[in-house]
C-alpha cells in the first residue's frame, strides 16, 4: 500500500500560551466561559490565528453500504442505505431538519452505496464499490479499495470552502463495523463494543454479536490499515481521510457519533498529531461510544443521548464553534473596558 497519512505537527506551545493570555485579558473573569474557552483556543490553533473565523460549516454524510448484513447485524435491510440516502438529498431527514436550524450545509458523498445513484447538486459520486464484502467470511476491502477511499475523502475535505466540517455517515451495518474497528484499535473487548445500533432487540443482538466474533476471528489485525481492509466499510475508511485531510487543510474537523468516531480512532491510529485538531461533538447513547471516547481521551462537548448518526450531533455543535471564534475574535479586552474606549 503506497498511502502515506499527512504529519500532522504538534501546536506551538508558545503561541498556546500567548492565545491564553489574550483570552484571559478578555472583558470576563479569566476561565469564566469554561470549556468555551478551551474551543476558542483550539480554533485559534486549529487556524494559526489570534481572530479564529467560523462561518461556513459543512457536514458531509457519507454513505455505504456492507456484506455483513448478510448476516443480520442490523435490523434493517440494506436497501435502506438508498432510501436514506434520497431522504437526505430530499431535504427531509433528520440531519437535515437540524443542520437547517444551526446553518449547516448537508452534502451527502456516495462511498459505496449498493445501487446505482442519479446525479444530485448535493451528491459527491466517490464510489470505490458497490457494498464491502462480508468480514464474517472474508475481508471486507482490498488494500487498493481502502487506499482509494482514503484519498477520495482526504480530497473532499480538502477540497471543501468551510472552515468546519462534520462528518457523519449512513450505512446499514456499520455499527458493526465500528465495532470490530473499536475491538482492534481502541483496543477493548468485543462485548463492549457491540450495541444496539439502529435498534435490535435482544435476539437481533445476539445474532450481531455471533457474527462479529466470527469476523473478529478470522484476522488477527491489529494495524489501522489492515483493520479497515479486514472490517470495513468504504465509508468509513473515507471518513478516516476526510478527517486527516481536513485537518492537514487547516479545517476544524468535527466528529460525530459511534461510527463517526471510530473512523477518527482508525485517522488517529495513522496519523497521531490529529488528536489536537478534533472535535468532539456529543456522546453517543451508542453502548461503546463512551469507552471509545475514553480510549481516545475525548471531551465531547454535548451529552444529549442521541445514538443518530448521520451528522446529527455534528450539526448541533456548529453553533458553538461560531460562538467560540467570535468570543476569540470580537470580544474587547479587559484593558479597553477600565480605559473607557466604550463610554456612552
Amino acid at each position: 500500500m503506497t498511502y502515506q497519512p499527512p504529519v500532522l505537527p504538534p501546536f506551538d506551545p508558545a503561541f498556546a500560551a500567548r492565545l491564553r493570555a489574550r483570552l484571559d485579558g478578555l472583558a470576563k473573569p479569566p476561565g469564566s466561559l469554561g470549556r468555551l474557552e478551551d474551543l476558542a483556543l483550539q480554533l485559534a490553533l486549529i487556524q494559526g490565528t489570534e481572530k479564529p473565523r467560523i462561518e461556513r460549516v459543512t457536514a458531509f454524510v457519507f454513505a455505504g453500504d456492507h456484506g455483513l448484513t448478510a448476516e443480520g447485524v442490523s435490523a434493517y435491510p440494506s436497501a435502506v442505505t438508498t432510501a436514506m440516502t434520497a431522504t437526505f438529498l430530499a431535504g427531509r431527514a433528520s440531519v437535515n431538519a437540524l443542520a437547517a436550524a444551526c446553518g449547516v450545509e448537508v452534502v451527502v458523498v456516495d462511498a459505496g452505496v449498493d445501487a446505482d445513484l442519479p446525479a444530485h447538486a448535493g451528491l459527491i459520486d466517490a464510489k470505490i464499490r458497490r457494498g464491502s464484502r462480508n468480514a464474517a467470511v472474508e475481508p471486507a476491502l482490498t488494500e487498493a479499495e481502502v487506499e482509494a477511499a482514503l484519498i477520495r475523502g482526504s480530497e473532499i475535505a480538502a477540497a471543501s470552502g468551510a472552515e468546519a466540517l462534520v462528518i457523519g455517515e449512513m450505512g446499514i451495518g456499520n455499527s458493526a463495523a465500528a465495532a470490530l474497528i473499536m475491538h482492534r484499535l481502541a483496543p477493548a473487548p468485543l462485548a463492549d463494543c457491540v450495541g444496539a445500533g439502529a435498534g435490535h432487540d435482544s435476539e437481533g443482538l445476539a445474532r450481531k454479536y455471533a457474527a462479529l466474533e466470527r469476523a473478529a476471528a478470522r484476522t488477527s489485525a491489529t494495524e489501522p490499515l489492515a483493520v479497515l481492509g479486514e472490517f470495513g466499510g468504504l465509508e468509513i475508511a473515507m471518513m478516516a481521510g476526510a478527517f486527516l485531510g481536513g485537518a492537514a487543510a487547516g479545517k476544524a474537523m468535527v466528529v460525530d457519533g459511534f461510527i463517526s468516531s471510530a473512523a477518527a480512532l482508525a485517522a488517529l491510529r495513522l496519523s497521531p498529531g490529529l488528536s489536537e485538531r478534533l472535535i468532539f461533538a456529543h456522546v453517543s447513547a451508542e453502548r461503546g461510544h463512551a469507552g471509545m471516547m475514553a480510549a481516545i481521551g475525548a471531551r465531547p462537548l454535548l451529552d444529549l443521548s442521541m445514538r443518530l448518526g448521520e451528522g446529527s450531533g455534528g450539526a448541533l455543535a456548529a453553533p458553538l464553534l461560531r460562538a467560540a471564534a467570535r468570543l476569540m475574535s470580537e470580544t474587547a479586552a479587559l484593558e479597553e473596558v477600565l480605559a473607557g474606549r466604550f463610554a456612552l
